[in-house]
């Protein structure tokens, strides 16, 4: 299985500024496996210690910020001679022990020799819950499911990895049929790395199904253990409404589909957990698209989806025959999908901030997702199948005059001036 972060880790490797690395993700993403993988290739050791259920660590961070001291103490823990060009350090579960996150600054500022990565699948909690974050002392990089190039790269399908890569329309267009096949299956398997593997090895369609719901299950486990008893309800509540909110065809997260008389303020540190432990994306609604976006958005109207294309699929209960077969009664809920998925793509590049218009409150015309690269705005509209109006979009032109736009359907892909046509699965292989 090939990760694209690898290259990015590769490159934080080599920087000459380079500072510790913190990777953020949300449970069974495969951060684990994705800093051993780039270890094993790139270093002659690893020094590998899990901080979770391990009192030893706790002990070794809680005294002081002796840097020589730690390494010494990790040397033992792990009985690797770690030398500072050829081991890698990788600290996991790290938010187990809050000083191991303050001590980044320490190797930071007194040992930046030493290569050293943390990871944590409920980290973004524990910087929330008052952890003494080491502010412009350490690097970051984010790890989300496989994307959908990854996913054909997982099933060695390289010469369509390569014509996405390369913008061979005339080839894709060729295999056209096979592509939509394949983006169907990908919306049933998604990108958890174990559904993924499962789907390789056994083909299986409940197989993946059951893993799906096993990670799901551990995902609710983690509300009860981890989550402040006051709040784990609505974290539930919210969890649980998720493709309801997404089956609507105004897609902005209703409070009141969470409880009768529910409030924004009675939600809001749910909403907060979900989010830290990348569960959901949150995504804010921008009124007027100026530079930059994050500074015109609203914060009373927004829009949620989950972490996965394949576990919201396992979250409904949609089985595979009605997803590739396309049944009627599937119609519907084929939008929410779609914009799962173009939502996770989107996220894929690195793009900084994915956001959606809407005109005002009551109108309807809504582009589903707006994203900033460089000096432009891009709006992005989304389509299930071959369906080429664009009524949102041209209204949404014509109020901004944007340089491009983009429509993504099942459609070839098209330039049409003022609108290029993005077959779906090329999302995030074009050029915003």
């Amino acid at each position: 299985m090939y990760r694209y972060k690898i290259e990015d880790l590769k490159k934080w490797k080599h920087k000459s500024d380079r500072k510790p690395l913190v990777i953020r993700g949300a449970r069974q993403v495969g951060k684990t496996w994705l800093v051993q993988e780039f270890g094993k290739s790139e270093y002659e050791k690893i020094a590998y210690v899990n901080f979770d259920g391990n009192p030893r660590m706790k002990k070794l961070f809680e005294q002081d910020m002796d840097i020589d001291r730690i390494v010494r103490g990790l040397k033992a823990e792990t009985n690797v001679d770690i030398t500072h060009e050829s081991t890698l350090i990788i600290l996991d579960e790290v938010q187990e022990v809050p000083q191991a996150i303050t001590a980044l600054k320490y190797f930071y500022e007194n040992e930046p020799e030493y290569h050293v990565i943390v990871a944590g699948s409920l980290l973004g909690v524990a910087l929330h819950e008052g952890a003494s974050f080491p502010v412009g002392k350490v690097d970051f990089l984010d790890l989300r499911p496989l994307s959908f190039r990854e996913f054909l790269l997982a099933q060695n399908m390289t010469a369509l990895v390569d014509a996405l890569l390369t913008k061979d329309y005339k080839l894709l267009s060729t295999f056209r049929t096979k592509l939509i096949d394949l983006l169907k299956t990908y919306y049933f398997v998604g990108g958890m790395p174990e559904a993924v593997s499962k789907y390789i090895v056994t083909g299986s369609w409940s197989d993946v199904r059951q893993i799906q719901k096993n990670i799901l299950d551990a995902y609710e486990q983690d509300f009860s253990k981890h989550a402040p008893l006051n709040v784990v309800p609505r974290i539930r509540q919210v969890w649980s409404t998720i493709p309801e909110q997404l089956a609507k065809e105004n897609k902005k997260f209703v409070y009141g589909l969470l409880r009768e008389g529910a409030r924004a303020k009675d939600y809001e540190l749910a909403l907060m957990w979900l989010e830290d432990t990348g569960l959901i994306y949150r995504i804010g609604r921008i009124d007027t698209p100026r530079i930059p976006l994050k500074a015109y958005q609203s914060y009373t109207a927004f829009k949620i989806y989950a972490l996965d294309v394949g576990l919201l699929t396992a979250m409904t209960g949609i089985t595979a025959q009605t997803l590739l077969e396309g049944s009627a009664i599937f119609t519907e809920f084929k939008g929410a999908l779609t914009e799962q998925y173009v939502l996770q793509e989107l996220e894929s590049t690195d793009k900084g901030g994915v956001f959606y218009w809407a005109m005002d409150e009551g109108s309807s015309a809504e582009v589903d997702f707006i994203v900033q690269v460089s000096d432009r705005v891009i709006p992005i509209e989304v389509k299930a199948e071959e369906n080429l109006q664009s009524k949102s979009l041209r209204v949404y032109a014509d109020k901004y005059s944007p340089e491009v736009a983009i429509r993504a359907s099942m459609s070839d892909y098209r330039d049409e001036g003022w609108l290029r046509n993005v077959p779906l699965y090329m999302i995030s292989s074009t050029d915003l």
